[in-house]
């Protein structure tokens, strides 16, 4: 029985060839193949880990943020109508973390414990004060600079904008927080 089948196929097979026999390859131009991409090797990967990590150590130097300069940032997803009501001072604030005068170690530590503690009690609009740097050695805003990186390499925050003149202007944000999971 497989014989009979068998024979059947060669016999498909050969008449499809006799017909395709005259056809000729035509060169095409429109579909664009994507390029394979290489799957990164592991010490690609220890490398963009190791990356990730000093973009959030407290020695990390970011881009060094002006004194009045106002910030802004939001995550994907987030409409800019949520930023602007932030920024207006529409959303209530439930908490304050105030950072002047602080260290650089000991403001991230209280910077972090803030967040959690906001995320276990599901707080989600809060104020941070920084300051504007006036007082520095260099007269340069060193909290400011790592607040902006930090708030931006933690997930847990959706948004964040300089607060209104009156909550503290370009010394203070308002933060909106992820609602815990």
């Amino acid at each position: 029985m497989k014989d009979k089948n068998n024979s059947q196929d060669l016999q498909d097979i050969e008449l499809f060839r006799q017909e395709m026999g005259d056809v000729k390859f035509i060169e095409q131009d429109k579909v664009r193949h994507q390029k394979q991409v290489s799957m990164p090797t592991r010490c690609e990967r220890a490398q963009t880990i190791e990356t990730k990590q000093n973009l959030l150590s407290i020695d990390y130097e970011a881009d060094i943020v002006g004194n009045e300069e106002t910030l802004s940032f939001r995550r994907s997803g987030i409409q800019k109508r949520v930023l602007a009501r932030l920024r207006n001072g529409q959303l209530k604030m439930e908490a304050q973390l105030d950072l002047h005068g602080m260290t650089i170690p000991v403001a991230h530590q209280a910077f972090s414990g803030f967040i959690q503690e906001c995320q276990q009690l599901n707080i989600r609009h809060v104020r941070i004060i920084h300051g504007k740097g006036w007082g520095s050695k260099h007269h340069k805003p060193v909290l400011k600079t790592k607040l902006n990186s930090w708030l931006r390499e933690n997930q847990e925050i959706l948004a964040f904008c300089s607060a209104r003149v009156e909550d503290g202007g370009a010394g203070a944000l308002y933060v909106l927080i992820r609602r815990p999971k």
